[in-house]
């Protein structure tokens, strides 16, 4: 509820929604807030799909509206193709996702796959750490869209944060107003002075279209601080721009992460402290543009760092460990990837003081799976040796576990 009425009072012209758990409510909410008069003028557009909302949304920026919309997971797959569009054309659309995981298997739970899916799509990407964050990103997040005209994805973890209730301060829209100016897009089709946007482009200067994407990503990266310093000054308070810091002075192991789980680790940290382990936490606020600099000044002191993400790349490890290892490729510090919460599972503060401590000790392996079953994936990978028609394994681990029947087919 808090998100939809911070986007309601960015004033967006035009919301077009397709229904997918666990971002529907928030659609919703903005469907009642037009029908009310209380966003107005906006044009409410149901779609038949995911892929028609964010045809819509690229549409209603060319015609020079403020344009939003939301998904997750399989939503945000189904629209990939105008996903690319979107920021190829550089078109300044704002977009919650609320993040959840990838099947097959089915799972409607959180995890951060759907996101990372389209990382390199060329829209910036915000991670929330909470629901105050949430609310102050999408903010920022209209504000940047218009000022480098790129599209936006705002991440907040599905369920953890989209169904969970807590005390919100939403902004009034006197302040939003102030903050945010009325939109004026870069690039508009007017019949008044007619112009082709989304021609074809050649060898001749596809190269150079995709490096101007490339550099205005970094110019966004110069811009971001200030948009969310200015927010503070407005509204007293921001999330981190590009990355949170927490107790990393005297830290000589630093967890690294996004999203919801952050205050997990803040809690676990805290006990560890005042038992004496000199440990931190990093957040990472801004994943696209990646914040290299920002990344490798906060942690330039740390001895080994863990990096805890809830996606992974199948078939070469972690996503966001290789990011901050490319930021810390001169730093002479002892790096792992924990992939932990994939499919909704609990990150709980006693794996993490486990997974911490084994850090300490250099005991942890480059790359872990936090309280992964193992045993229950080697049975199955030895039924895989034994039978050439050893069925299908999410089915047969789940057997193993006693949560569907034996005789299931």
């Amino acid at each position: 509820m808090a998100v939809a009425q911070a986007v309601a009072r960015c004033r967006p012209g035009v919301v077009c929604a397709y229904p997918i758990s666990p971002q529907t409510h928030i659609v919703e909410a903005l469907g009642r807030l037009v029908k009310s008069g209380e966003l107005s003028p906006c044009e409410f557009m149901n779609v038949e799909s995911e892929f028609a909302a964010m045809s819509v949304a690229i549409g209603a920026s060319v015609g020079g509206a403020r344009a939003y919309t939301a998904t997750a997971s399989q939503g945000l797959l189904y629209m990939m193709e105008a996903v690319y569009n979107a920021a190829g054309l550089g078109l300044p659309i704002v977009m919650t996702i609320a993040n959840r995981a990838i099947g097959a298997p089915i799972n409607i739970w959180n995890d951060h796959s759907d996101a990372m899916a389209v990382r390199d799509a060329g829209w910036i990407q915000l991670y929330a750490e909470d629901n105050q964050a949430a609310v102050d990103l999408h903010i920022q997040a209209f504000r940047l869209a218009d000022e480098v005209s790129l599209p936006v994805m705002v991440c907040m973890d599905g369920y953890v944060l989209t169904h969970a209730v807590e005390e919100v301060d939403v902004p009034t829209q006197e302040e939003v107003d102030s903050f945010l100016p009325p939109f004026v897009p870069r690039q508009v089709l007017d019949p008044a002075e007619p112009v082709s946007i989304g021609a074809m482009v050649g060898p001749e200067a596809f190269a150079e279209v995709r490096y101007l994407a490339h550099a205005k990503q970094l110019i966004a990266l110069e811009r971001i601080p200030g948009v969310a310093r200015e927010f503070a000054d407005e509204l007293g308070r921001a999330p981190g721009a590009l990355v949170a810091p927490y107790l990393l002075d005297g830290a000589e192991t630093v967890v690294v992460a996004m999203g919801s789980v952050l205050g997990t680790l803040k809690d676990t940290v805290d006990g560890l402290r005042e038992s004496g382990m000199p440990v931190g936490v990093l957040g990472i606020t801004t994943f696209r543009p990646f914040p290299l600099r920002a990344v490798r000044d906060a942690l330039a002191s740390t001895r080994r760092v863990v990096v805890l993400e809830k996606a992974f790349a199948i078939g070469m490890g972690g996503i966001l460990a290789a990011e901050v290892a490319t930021a810390l490729e001169s730093h002479p510090c002892r790096r792992y990837a924990v992939v932990a919460g994939l499919g909704g599972r609990p990150i709980t503060k006693a794996s993490i003081s486990g997974m911490l401590q084994a850090a300490a000790r250099d005991e942890l392996e480059p790359l872990s799976f936090l309280d992964l079953n193992r045993e229950l994936a080697e049975r199955e990978l030895e039924r895989m040796r034994l039978s050439s028609r050893s069925g299908p394994g999410a089915e047969n681990m789940l057997r193993d576990v006693g949560i569907v029947g034996s005789d299931a087919v």
